[in-house]
């Protein structure tokens, strides 16, 4: 027999859950309870896989299928997570779909995590979607995590964990209709009323304030705006280019590109004058000019000097704000001015509504950044003032 060119791939257990598992070719394949006979045959079915994939004429009688119909959803689930959590990072830390996975797989587990994935059928599905309506969920909501649901099952197929005419099974599961499910509907999304707008810039620092502004000018997205260098800025040209380090859509090759205008320029402009790789907008740098103000303005020398301490407690604070401080001093400057609170991104849709009435849909397209002029409009309120001036002259 021929000596193997290959080292045979470890049996090994995974620590976080018990599971046997087995690597090849850079893919971890779990095969059951670590130590259980159905894992240990499931590990040698592998090995003869690979092997026969090697094209070992001596080995080739021994390649066999992973016998999927022993497979247990929990299974199935917990060697998803594994792929997501290395797939789903930018800049190598995870992103939020890490959790928008865990929430959408959270009811299937509950309700099925020791049952085979063969008896996955697409009435169980629809049991999962009346968890998640029960759990009072909007459908909007509930759709989404479906489908992520059927990513996951998209994703054992391709890796050969599931059967493919379980998932054909599953794409006929329809998602839940307007007006015909008792899940509730979310709010539709509006831009920021000017006058409420008004009402929150005196209350917010000069940085915040600023980051609204430019917003409400430009249309960039929070996450955007809060990642903000002097190097990302081209101020070479009358209109000004800013091209973010990272943004939502980079991992579609996707280039970014934010004008800015002679307005935003001049809001711009003090926050510029730093080193070009420092962070326009510091909530530390609020802080301080907050505790500054305070000490000057304090005429006991008591007050003063605990003014100074908490001068030096505001060195813990962040160098930059990430949209949750953002979103919060926005949130909390509303609650302050005694109106409804709006969160940063509808002013997205502010900048989106007046640039499709003055410019057209795909002038908004363009400086939004939307690969498509259907997402932008979503973020655009229909101009029914144009609609309703053009219907007089029609009739």
């Amino acid at each position: 027999m021929p000596k193997l060119k290959h080292k045979l791939p470890s049996y090994c257990r995974h620590k976080g859950t018990g599971q046997a598992l087995v690597r090849i070719e850079g893919r971890d394949r779990y095969l059951g309870p670590y130590g259980s006979p159905r894992s240990k045959a499931r590990y040698e079915a592998e090995i003869a896989r690979w092997l026969a994939t090697k094209s070992s004429p001596v080995l080739q009688e021994c390649a066999e299928q992973v016998p999927k119909d022993d497979l247990r959803i929990t299974e199935l689930l917990v060697a998803y997570l594994e792929f997501a959590r290395q797939y789903y990072r930018k800049n190598g830390r995870p992103t939020g779909e890490i959790d928008n996975i865990r929430d959408a797989i959270r009811p299937l587990s509950e309700l099925y995590r020791d049952g085979p994935i063969g008896d996955f059928t697409p009435a169980c599905l629809k049991a999962v979607m009346h968890a998640m309506v029960n759990a009072g969920l909007s459908r909007k909501v509930v759709n989404a995590r479906v489908n992520r649901l059927r990513r996951v099952f998209r994703w054992g197929v391709e890796n050969e964990l599931v059967e493919p005419h379980v998932l054909h099974a599953l794409q006929a599961v329809a998602p839940l209709k307007k007006g015909c499910t008792t899940a509730p509907e979310t709010e539709e999304v509006k831009p920021v009323p000017d006058a409420n707008i008004e009402k929150v810039l005196p209350l917010v620092t000069a940085q915040v304030r600023a980051m609204i502004e430019l917003q409400r000018l430009t249309g960039m997205r929070p996450g955007e705006l809060v990642i903000m260098r002097p190097c990302d800025v081209d101020r070479s040209k009358p209109i000004w280019l800013y091209h973010p380090m990272s943004h939502k859509t980079e991992h579609h090759g996707i280039t970014r590109e934010v004008f800015i205008g002679p307005q935003a320029q001049q809001i711009l402009q003090p926050f510029l004058v730093r080193d070009a790789e420092s962070f326009l907008f510091s909530p530390r740098e609020a802080m301080l000019e907050h505790k500054r103000q305070r000490r000057l303005s304090a005429k006991d020398a008591k007050i003063r000097a605990a003014a100074h301490v908490k001068l030096r407690v505001s060195e813990r604070v962040g160098e930059r704000y990430t949209r949750n401080s953002y979103h919060n001093a926005v949130y909390k400057a509303c609650r302050k001015a005694g109106i409804r609170p709006w969160g940063p991104n509808r002013l997205r849709h502010n900048a989106a509504t007046l640039l499709r009435e003055q410019f057209g849909i795909e002038a908004a397209r363009v400086i939004l950044g939307h690969t498509s002029a259907a997402m932008t409009e979503i973020y655009a309120e229909m101009d029914r003032a144009k609609a309703a001036d053009i219907m007089w002259q029609v009739g």
